[in-house]
């Protein structure tokens, strides 16, 4: 079990089986979404999330056509990133989890779209836009 929350505690979370990967997303919106350099996002099966506590207090933006993002309307932690391309997968800001997830960041994406004055220096796998699938 990996459980979350939100800065001021009010949204929490867990997700009951292990996490299927970590990366860092560069691309301009999840940059303006977290207000950072990237965002680093772990992926879960849908049916493996829940809300544990304050589900009514998160609030949901649809950032481009099939993708939403969910936030606590509290305190405005980023919570979630929901792709109608993939329903039975949600991605998870991972600066929320409460516990060692258990696995660790394995790329960079959408590098192409990096901010300019970050300069990526791990030897993680850098990837222009998506991943290659497979």
């Amino acid at each position: 079990m990996i459980r979350g929350s939100c800065l001021c505690g009010a949204v929490r979370y867990e997700v009951s089986r292990p996490l299927d990967e970590i990366h860092h997303c560069h691309c301009s919106r999840c940059r303006k979404a977290h207000g950072a350099a990237f965002a680093t996002y772990a992926r879960a099966a849908s049916e493996t999330f829940r809300f544990t506590a304050g589900e009514d207090r998160v609030r949901r933006y649809r950032s481009s056509p099939p993708v939403e993002r969910a936030f606590c309307g509290a305190c405005g932690s980023n919570l979630l990133f929901l792709f109608e391309g993939l329903p039975e997968a949600v991605w998870i800001a991972a600066g929320t989890f409460d516990d060692d997830p258990g696995l660790r960041p394995d790329a960079h994406i959408f590098v192409g779209s990096k901010a300019p004055w970050h300069e990526i220096s791990d030897g993680l796998a850098q990837h222009e836009a998506y991943p290659p699938q497979g």
